[in-house]
């Protein structure tokens, strides 16, 4: 009976549980991102103010990953700090996750959820996948992976004609659209779940939502061509004995080892796998939990784990390589591990059911006892599936604070007068500063400083390098020793990071004119620089209309749920007695 479409989206009886639940969760997960400070981690760089630039808004060099999420950022940072900005995205990213898989659940024959939302949230919101791409500072892939469950239900919705499913389900997958890959995400559960009738308009309402990086993709200079060389240095990898299949069907597999949590290498992760994938197994066993609903969201899921094997599978392999290197977008495919997050909507929903079955199961049996112990293990096999997502990781989401010298270094540029844009050296993506622990990061410059800045895209994997799509940086690149060359590319000042390894500055650079003389870097003036290359006027309009529509979905969607009729019923109070005086 779990199975009947109508209980994927009953009201839950009594929702407190599974907030408390979630609360506990994100509090465990995140409290030591609550200190002061930024938790900059590999991809994780957020910066006290952010500037809506032309990066911001897909108009740059590099090809518009970061589309529309930096522009929210700017807009956010302009209001509220970034370092709040951040504690307030990581937090609620783990609440919406552990929630949202706890409310997907199909209410049982007494209208709640109980112990198989406790599960399910459990198994989505405490699982390897959140771990590793935390670690990997991947926040709006996670982001994207909260929203999901929300989702489905509001898919469900649409597909049943619910009163205001439709604005339910953009503001659902609004966070979701904040990148490319999240977009895609949201778009497949729609797919699947909204049903044939409402997939027309609930379609329409995403791509509305996807135009911001749609458009300014299509537009790029480079044409949208990716190194298919990343399909190989991003593939999914084993952890442990089980291979990268059993890694897949936990949600982990992640292709950066650096990125897994020291659990994750036990002899048992591989064991506490096949339970709780059996778990699911035993909830999606009868033919109701099949009906409707169920079969497409496991047959989504199972698109999932074929496409996340797909990199390290000869054939299909090279199919994605060819796709990479040829089909303008197809870099979106490269990290396939990511796409695993379609599967982690039934192995939660799964689990949950399965832990409902088999308690229903020892009741019958006159075995109430064995039904706690059944509900305790269900509980536990994701915490021990990975123990150390407690505490930040491990540890390892620790917050630090930016040296005072990039404000001054932002407040000089802001300052100066002067055409051209800022090269940072030495050249390359990713720092480690002694002021961060040495941790791999991405270089704040870009979001921090408020000029057009440009910096090396190329990626290094292990021995692998994947070239970049900046056309412009790599012809920097071959200038960087030469002032000149570098004024006729429009740059006009070189910030150069000195407390980080990278390539050793040039000579000449040295010999610029300073404007800002730091302990840990250095501004320089690059005489004679021209104007920074700027992107056609046709460009610019289409971009800049592609954000204003996916702002007004938001928008409309917003103003259509504030005029609906409240679903609330209001207790009236009884009318009082007059007695005639």
């Amino acid at each position: 009976m779990d199975g009947v479409p109508a209980r994927w989206t009953l009201r839950e009886a009594s929702p407190w549980p599974a907030r408390l639940l979630a609360g506990v969760v994100a509090l465990l997960v995140t409290a030591p991102v609550l200190a002061p400070g930024f938790v900059l981690l590999r991809d994780m760089v957020f910066v006290p103010r952010q500037d809506l630039d032309l990066d911001a808004l897909g108009l740059g060099g590099g090809l518009p990953r970061a589309v529309p999420v930096d522009a929210v950022m700017a807009l956010l940072t302009s209001v509220v700090p970034g370092d709040l900005v951040q504690k307030a995205v990581l937090v609620l990213t783990v609440y919406a996750a552990v929630l949202g898989a706890a409310r997907l659940v199909p209410a049982g024959d007494d209208g709640r959820r109980s112990t198989a939302g406790a599960v399910a949230g459990l198994v989505y919101g405490w699982s390897p996948y959140l771990a590793e791409r935390l670690l990997e500072g991947h926040w709006t892939l996670l982001l994207a992976y909260a929203a999901l469950p929300w989702i489905a239900r509001a898919a469900l919705g649409v597909r049943d004609g619910a009163p205001g499913a439709l604005p339910r389900l953009v503001l659902a997958c609004a966070p979701a659209a904040l990148t490319p890959t999240g977009a895609v995400l949201a778009g497949g559960v729609v797919v699947a779940l909204a049903g044939r009738r409402a997939l027309p308009l609930a379609g329409s309402a995403v791509v509305a939502l996807a135009l911001p990086w749609i458009v300014a993709g299509a537009l790029h200079p480079s044409g949208g061509a990716s190194d298919p060389a990343g399909v190989a240095a991003f593939a999914a990898r084993g952890e442990g004995w089980g291979g990268p299949l059993l890694s897949l069907l936990a949600g982990a597999g992640i292709w950066n080892a650096d990125a897994v949590p020291a659990s994750r290498g036990s002899a048992l992760v591989p064991v506490t796998t096949l339970l709780l994938v059996g778990l699911a197994a035993v909830g999606w066993s009868t033919r109701e939990a099949l009906r409707g609903p169920g079969r497409r969201l496991v047959a989504l899921g199972t698109v999932g784990l074929l496409l996340a094997l797909a990199a390290t599978l000869p054939g299909t392999s090279q199919l994605l390589e060819f796709a990479v290197r040829e089909v303008p977008g197809a870099g979106l495919l490269r990290d396939a591990q990511k796409w695993v997050a379609w599967w982690g909507l039934p192995l939660a929903v799964g689990a949950g059911l399965g832990a409902r079955r088999l308690g229903r199961q020892v009741r019958v049996e006159g075995l109430p006892g064995l039904g706690a112990v059944v509900a305790g293990t269900a509980l536990l096999l994701p915490v021990i599936a990975v123990p150390d997502l407690v505490w930040g990781v491990g540890g390892r989401l620790d917050p630090v604070r930016y040296p005072a010298e990039w404000g001054h270094v932002r407040e000089a540029l802001a300052a100066e007068a002067g055409d051209g844009d800022v090269l940072v050296l030495p050249f390359g993506a990713y720092r480690a500063f002694a002021w961060n622990d040495s941790r791999p990061q991405l270089d704040p410059a870009q979001r921090w400083l408020p000029r057009p800045v440009v910096v090396d895209d190329e990626l290094v994997v292990g021995p692998t390098v994947v070239a970049g799509e900046d056309l412009r940086a790599r012809e920097v690149a071959t200038a960087v020793g030469d002032p000149d060359r570098l004024a006729g590319l429009g740059i006009g000042w070189v910030l150069v990071e000195r407390d980080t390894p990278g390539r050793a500055v040039p000579a000449a650079v040295d010999a610029l004119p300073q404007v800002v003389d730091g302990v840990g870097l250095d501004l320089y003036r690059v005489p004679g620089a021209v104007p920074g290359a700027a992107p056609s006027l046709g460009r610019v309009t289409a971009v800049v209309l592609a954000h204003v529509c996916a702002l007004l979905t938001v928008v409309g969607a917003g103003l259509w749920i504030t005029t609906l009729p409240s679903t609330v019923t209001l207790r009236r109070r009884s009318p009082r007695k007059r007695v005639p005086g």
